[in-house]
């Protein structure tokens, strides 16, 4: 490898001292010491394209772990100039294949890989702006420019005249965590987005995109931390709620075990030890470990969000209503992520209480929810299909006279696939399938009113869940069924025939009947549009169809005379 004209400004650049570095500085981080990562950082952070990267990066792990719009936006910007650091050291072309391996410098290969992670890492910022299709497709552009590289680079590393330089290892980690990154990311998209990033007649390899990842995750390089993330994230979060419900702890447990010994303190990795406990079922260990990740550091309180909103749900499972309530209240009061989605929480959990129980702090869920719409936000101009959500729920309570919504408090744990969490626990799911029941039985002995039919099939919805998890198959698929019947007659909640549809596949997955689960799949993906939290239940029908090695491309549907 050797300068060429016109090449980068690669004068300067100690590559092993810069890597040095910031491996020191993701030590500092992994150990709690989060300023002072970034304080020896910092320093450096306009001028070296690692010190660069990596200050962003870590920036970016904080507000993907806060959800605080300062910073996601804080983030953006730090990657943003990252590039441009990146960018006045690369070579002055476009065309890596066609230059040759012997035409780049060491410090050149390293500005492409950290150029094309900067694209990554913005398009993963626009991704968690918010879930709609326009960010999908900005994000989705990035991701397609980095993934250009990558592919170049990863080819230009297996030629023939293509010399190992000193700091290998970390440029081979680079162009792994990108194919890895680039291939997981895109086997989770449906192929309608796919043709709208202009990726049509592409999808990820999963599997092979894990390897990569598991690859650089187990190496010695500065890569070795966001791959690690990015399985835990995948395996804990992505693949739990937008695919279809089932869980890879053991994966899971197996990537984190050696970071937890090397680091027993750090609040992230407690934090994933309680997250995988709570996949599990383990409901009492799992809050467990998410107050010792709270108590394990207090310089970055936003951290502990995190862990809140866990223990929200934790507690929200076993029926702890109160408990619930409170740390939707610290959420509200702490964190700005979505007021409105915190306000709409603490109504919900008060309104799961008997009406003559006493309410903390003296709140009433009415007034909560009619807060709710007057919270609305936008994170760099979008609005979340979340609080969208929350605030078309909190309507019925605008009137003089609120039309109560049955169980809010499990309606909102089934958007994040709550249920699957609820049926590792016989008693857990008898719990909330007798909460069902009563709020089915008020529901037909009170006066009728125009939410009747929403609310009996979006109570059918979740009694079908908890059904399918005590292995009642055949009344689960009756819920399902009757949830279809009813098309017609639902007013509002439009979104519950895809996801009954969605759920009805499943169950048919669950049996081995994958001949009666795609057409229904198909149904779902095809016939329905602009319901709510359109994005997530599409990604969910994509993960089933995949399962089921099955294209979604193709248009068949499911004759509907057994459903109407």
């Amino acid at each position: 490898m050797s300068s060429q004209p016109g090449s980068g400004d690669t004068s300067g650049v100690d590559l092993s001292r810069d890597l040095d570095e910031c491996m020191e500085a993701l030590n500092l981080f992994l150990d709690n010491q989060f300023n002072e990562s970034l304080d020896l950082l910092q320093p450096k952070a306009r001028d070296s394209m690692y010190h660069g990267l990596v200050y962003g990066t870590i920036l970016e792990m904080k507000a993907m772990m806060t959800f605080e719009p300062e910073d996601i936006i804080n983030a953006g910007q730090n990657m943003k100039r990252a590039q441009e650091i990146c960018q006045r050291f690369r070579k002055k072309t476009s065309l890596i294949n066609k230059s040759g391996a012997d035409s780049y410098t060491e410090v050149e290969l390293h500005a492409e890989v950290c150029y094309a992670e900067c694209l990554l890492q913005r398009a993963a910022l626009t991704f968690l702006q918010d879930e709609n299709m326009i960010n999908f497709i900005k994000g989705g552009m990035k991701v397609r420019n980095s993934y250009v590289i990558y592919r170049d680079l990863n080819g230009l590393m297996q030629s023939n005249n293509f010399q190992k330089g000193e700091s290998q290892v970390h440029l081979e980690g680079g162009v792994s965590l990108g194919i890895g990154a680039f291939n997981l990311t895109l086997s989770l998209f449906p192929p309608r987005i796919l043709r709208l990033l202009e990726f049509a007649g592409f999808s990820g390899d999963k599997e092979f995109g894990l390897s990569q990842l598991n690859e650089c995750a187990m190496s010695h390089n500065l890569r070795s931390l966001l791959c690690t993330m990015l399985l835990l994230c995948y395996h804990t979060f992505l693949s739990f709620i937008l695919g279809t419900g089932e869980d890879n702890f053991l994966e899971a447990e197996s990537i984190l075990q050696p970071y937890q010994t090397r680091y027993p303190k750090s609040a992230i990795f407690l934090f994933f030890a309680g997250r995988i406990e709570e996949i599990k079922g383990n409901i009492d260990e799992a809050v467990r470990w998410f107050e010792v990740g709270c108590s394990a550091q207090q310089t970055w309180k936003q951290f502990h969000h995190m862990c809140y909103w866990e223990l929200m749900w934790c507690f929200a499972y076993k029926g702890m209503w109160k408990v619930a309530y409170f740390y939707a209240d610290l959420l509200f009061k702490e964190n700005r992520w979505s007021k409105a989605m915190y306000v709409y929480m603490k109504a919900a959990f008060l309104s799961m209480l008997p009406a003559d129980e006493a309410r903390p702090f003296g709140e009433n869920e009415v007034d909560l929810f009619r807060l709710v719409p007057s919270l609305k936000q936008k994170i760099a101009g979008k609005s979340q299909p979340t609080e969208k959500y929350v605030i078309r729920k909190a309507r019925r309570y605008q009137a003089k006279e609120p039309a109560p919504l049955p169980v809010p408090a499990l309606e909102i744990m089934y958007l994040w696939n709550g249920f699957s969490v609820l049926g590792k626990d016989p008693q857990l799911t008898e719990n909330a399938l007798n909460t069902l029941r009563c709020a089915e039985s008020r529901l037909h002995e009170e006066p009728a009113n125009e939410y009747l039919d929403d609310d009996l099939c979006s109570i059918l919805l979740m009694k079908g869940l908890c059904l399918r998890h005590q292995g009642r198959l055949t009344h689960a698929e009756e819920c399902f069924i009757r949830i279809c019947q009813s098309e017609k007659r639902i007013k509002f909640d439009h979104h519950l025939i895809p996801n009954a549809l969605l759920e009805l596949g499943l169950l048919y997955m669950q049996q081995r009947r994958g001949e009666d689960a795609v057409p229904i799949l198909r149904r779902a993906k095809n016939s329905y549009k602009n319901y709510s939290m359109e994005s997530r239940t599409l990604f969910r029908i994509h993960a089933a169809l995949s399962k089921l090695k099955a294209p979604d491309s193709e248009e068949n549907s499911v004759d509907g005379a057994a459903l109407s």
